[in-house]
């Protein structure tokens, strides 16, 4: 079995291309995304006072987990809409939800989020337009409750 080089310090390593990603909910396949946006962790400073010194130190504070969109073109499943109606009607369903990149041929796995317990928190239709010769793009925004990463033949987390 062929090894693979570790770049030696230094050296430049090729960044990963953002075209070539797939989404995984409950460790399934689901449908082909076009976009992704708003992956993001923010870590907030609380200040507090150390004790006989009188001045001010920042530790960090919870963490707090941006809502995802994700862009698609619009099909006949109904699965997402099931899943945001359900939502909509009072009937939580958390899932756990994979964004997994994938190398420049599109075949092997290199990076691997996993946000923990999502559910739907918007759904928008998309734009329609007599005149236009696009494909109907729809959007998905998703909340979760936290944040993994894995790099490389990564398996999804278990569903909740």
């Amino acid at each position: 079995m062929p090894t693979t080089a570790t770049p030696q310090p230094g050296a430049p390593v090729d960044p990963y291309r953002a075209y070539n990603f797939r989404l995984l909910i409950n460790g399934v396949t689901n449908g082909h995304f076009t976009e992704m946006t708003g992956l993001e962790v923010n870590i907030p400073g609380q200040p507090y006072r150390e004790h006989g010194l009188g001045r001010m130190r920042m530790v960090p504070g919870q963490a707090e987990y941006e809502p995802v969109t994700l862009h698609f073109g619009l099909t006949a499943s109904r699965e997402l809409w099931d899943w945001v109606n359900a939502t909509a009607q009072g009937t939580l369903n958390r899932r756990n939800v994979s964004v997994v990149l994938l190398d420049s041929v599109g075949t092997a796995e290199v990076l691997r989020w996993n946000l923990i317990d999502a559910w739907p928190t918007r759904w928008r239709g998309a734009h329609l337009n007599t005149l236009s010769h696009e494909i109907a793009i729809a959007s998905l925004t998703l909340r979760y409750e936290g944040l993994e990463l894995e790099t490389g033949g990564a398996t999804a987390p278990t569903p909740a």
